[in-house]
């Protein structure tokens, strides 16, 4: 990492002997500006590593200011190698991240290490028109960075306070969520150019990152797609699956119409995120094809609440995700290598959670089985020989304690239990042989716990009453036909 760090130094240093770029080059910035911040940068982090400057960081975190601001002179300045200069700031954030931990930098960093691959794939010499919408948007706001793009006003700021307080825990289960979902999402953004701390924001604050979260007005997915919408861009149901639920075809989804709006709307952010929430017809109305900015009265004041909330704390994420050091934040770090299991028995998601524990994780492994597997439902028995996509540390976690033992007998027992029938249940005749029930909905129950407590599999009450996986979407007052499935 360092020799890298160093090799990218000399780039910049060298750049100021080209003479075409010499004579570009405009008078606030300079490449040499760069190289200095960043040999200062160096000079910091070294004497913290010594423990030579040590109070609070301080100085570490004067120098990396520096550079941030040197940086930004050079993106703004033609002739300057402002994609070097941003590969160089975002190694230096990830060595000060090291630094503040007490780490030495010997493991990867996966966002800033993603972050340079994108650049690379950005500027491979692909023709203009080529380059993906919000790219070009970068360039026509002058070559800014995604968090120079993000304007931190007042609505921005109060969703950094909402994330960084009530909403603290549900920003950081969206991270892990995401890290574990990363190898499914990150690649679809990846190819198109389009920043990574989006993804997270939009996902943040879509579904935390479940991938079986639904809206109450039928949104689906990690990245909530509307029925309509999601036809529209190609995803529909293979074999009863709901591709809404398919982390990779839902971002690649998301891309898609995320580059239409830019197209659209100006290449504006902040109008594409609203019209991804209030909807794309309102917005170009509103924002007269772009014309007008998400902030300006007409714009603003014509959206319903939920959108005019929803803009600012997806970007409030996006800011946090990029500059998580600035606010107190930890984002902890996962082994969130992927790997897979192939079963060795009949088992559930369920007693796979069960069985692995907290073995690898201190959180358990439930929801990052679920949304790896989307397919299964959690209490589905599937059969032995089935692969799985799991982490690689829940693979050791299975090799540890599920292919027998206490744990997996354990674990198949409280599967197979079923507590007793509802007094919240009638009988009733059921159309065709046999005796049913008719259960009324409460709110906050779910299929699976309603055909658990009959003693029923999902699919036989799902069947009975007309609904489809993996969502088997049921309201409060619904009466449902309950099969008669238990003696």
């Amino acid at each position: 990492m360092r020799q890298c760090f160093l090799a990218v130094l000399f780039v910049l240093g060298g750049c100021a002997a080209q003479p075409q770029r010499v004579a570009q080059q405009a008078p606030e910035s300079t490449p040499n500006e760069v190289a200095t911040a960043l040999a200062q940068f160096e000079a910091a982090l070294e004497q913290w590593h010594r423990g030579e400057a040590n109070s609070g960081g301080a100085a570490l975190t004067k120098a990396r200011l520096a550079l941030d601001e040197a940086v930004t002179r050079c993106v703004q300045t033609e002739g300057c190698d402002a994609m070097s200069a941003l590969r160089a700031q975002s190694t230096a954030n990830a060595r000060m991240a090291h630094a503040l931990l007490g780490e030495r930098e010997t493991d990867p960093v996966e966002p800033n290490d993603a972050v340079t691959t994108t650049d690379r794939h950005q500027h491979a010499g692909s023709p203009a028109t080529d380059v993906p919408e919000l790219a070009r948007s970068a360039a026509m706001l002058n070559g800014k960075r995604l968090d120079e793009v993000i304007r931190l006003n007042g609505a921005v700021k109060a969703g950094i306070e909402e994330w960084l307080t009530w909403m603290r825990p549900n920003l950081l289960d969206a991270y892990e969520n995401y890290q574990y979902l990363r190898h499914r999402m990150w690649p679809e953004y990846e190819k198109a150019g389009l920043p990574e701390a989006l993804l997270f924001g939009i996902m943040a604050k879509e579904s935390g990152g479940k991938v079986h979260a639904v809206s109450r007005a039928g949104a689906a997915g990690l990245l909530q797609f509307m029925p309509a919408t999601a036809r529209g861009y190609g995803l529909g149901r293979a074999s009863g699956f709901d591709d809404r639920f398919d982390p990779a075809l839902i971002t690649r989804a998301n891309v898609a119409y995320l580059n239409d709006r830019f197209r659209e709307l100006n290449n504006d952010l902040e109008l594409a995120l609203g019209a991804y929430n209030g909807g794309e017809g309102r917005m170009r109305r509103l924002s007269a094809n772009g014309a007008r900015g998400f902030w300006d009265a007409p714009v603003y004041n014509g959206l319903p609440p939920e959108t005019r909330d929803y803009v600012p704390m997806v970007l409030a994420a996006a800011w946090l995700f990029l500059h998580p050091e600035d606010y107190g934040l930890e984002l902890p770090k996962f082994d969130a290598r992927d790997s897979e299991i192939t079963l060795e028995r009949t088992t559930s998601i369920n007693e796979l959670a069960v069985c692995m524990g907290q073995f690898g994780n201190p959180r358990g492994w439930f929801r990052t089985l679920r949304n790896l597997n989307p397919k299964f439902e959690a209490d589905a028995r599937i059969d032995a020989g089935t692969v799985l996509d799991v982490p690689e540390a829940a693979a050791k976690a299975y090799a540890a304690r599920c292919r027998s033992g206490l744990l997996a007998q354990t674990a198949a027992e409280l599967n197979a239990a079923r507590p007793p029938a509802s007094s919240g249940s009638t009988w009733a005749a059921s159309s065709g042989t046999g005796t049913g029930r008719t259960h009324v909905v409460r709110k906050g129950e779910t299929l699976h716990a309603i055909a658990r407590r009959f003693g029923c599999g999902v699919p036989a009450v799902a069947q009975a009453n007309g609904l489809h996986p993996p969502s088997y979407t049921i309201r409060a007052g619904q009466r449902l036909r309950v099969p008669s499935c238990r003696a």
